[in-house]
């Protein structure tokens, strides 16, 4: 029974589907909007301006357990994923991996961005850490970007915080932010969402902003992910955590 429970609680989610969740901002309703799922080989967001000048389009997508919903993350999970980023078209956006928070469907990204070329990670729950300020690198249209993200909980507390370390490739060069901690949660917001991490529930995928008013008023932007991979990551139970298990059962 013992076995059991630990393996319920501590399992992470194995996905086997992708779902997507288009115009999570909507400032240009009538875009050309085109999406192409095959994971995990392959997804494709294009979206087209048709003369509107707002902000912008932003479309996600999720892991997935059902092919229907998106798959639920918590705090004392541990996995790495990764994809093959590549961004064409005559428009800007940002688009890239994300670990979004429960308080919001827009937050949590690892980043490229055309306009500029920044490559960061940032919001949500995410240590903030940037690979244009910290190796000089800008992201150039129609080049593949390799991001990959690695979460381990750890002990999820303030002498063992879960850690997350943000790696990608490009221009076949290899490059890494190393282990970044996790500052404490809203104590007051636990129960139920945890400290120390990425907090409880999450959900994990990509994300793609379309600039509409940047694009002109024709232009597009179109975001592959290629080559997505997932690995749910085994970690070791702490012996205070099998006290609480057994406790539960005294």
């Amino acid at each position: 029974m013992l076995l059991a429970l630990a393996a319920s609680v501590f399992a992470t989610p194995s996905p086997n589907s992708a779902v997507l969740i288009t115009r999570v901002y909507n400032d240009c309703p009538a875009s050309l909007l085109t999406t192409v799922n095959n994971y995990p080989a392959q997804i494709v967001i294009d979206d087209v301006n048709q003369g509107c000048v707002g902000f912008a389009n932003l479309h996600v997508w999720r892991f997935s357990e059902d092919g229907s919903n998106p798959a639920v993350f918590s705090n004392g999970d541990a996995f790495r994923f990764c994809a093959t980023l590549l961004i064409t078209g005559t428009g800007q956006c940002e688009a890239g991996l994300q670990v979004r928070p429960w308080w919001s469907e827009s937050d949590g990204r690892f980043n490229v961005r055309t306009t500029d070329g920044e490559i960061a990670c940032f919001g949500g729950r995410l240590p903030f850490y940037s690979f244009t300020g910290s190796h000089g690198l800008n992201y150039v249209k129609g080049n593949p970007i390799q991001l990959e993200i690695i979460y381990l909980p750890n002990g999820l507390s303030m002498a063992s915080p879960a850690t997350i370390e943000y790696k990608l490739v490009y221009g076949g060069n290899p490059y890494t932010s190393g282990p970044l901690p996790f500052d404490q949660g809203n104590p007051a917001e636990d129960p139920p969402h945890g400290l120390w991490g990425i907090l409880s529930p999450t959900y994990v995928g990509g994300h793609d902003q379309f600039f509409v008013g940047q694009s002109g008023p024709t232009g597009n932007a179109r975001v592959e992910w290629n080559d997505i991979c997932y690995e749910a990551l085994i970690v070791a139970v702490e012996d205070k955590a099998w006290g609480t298990i057994k406790n539960m059962y005294r």
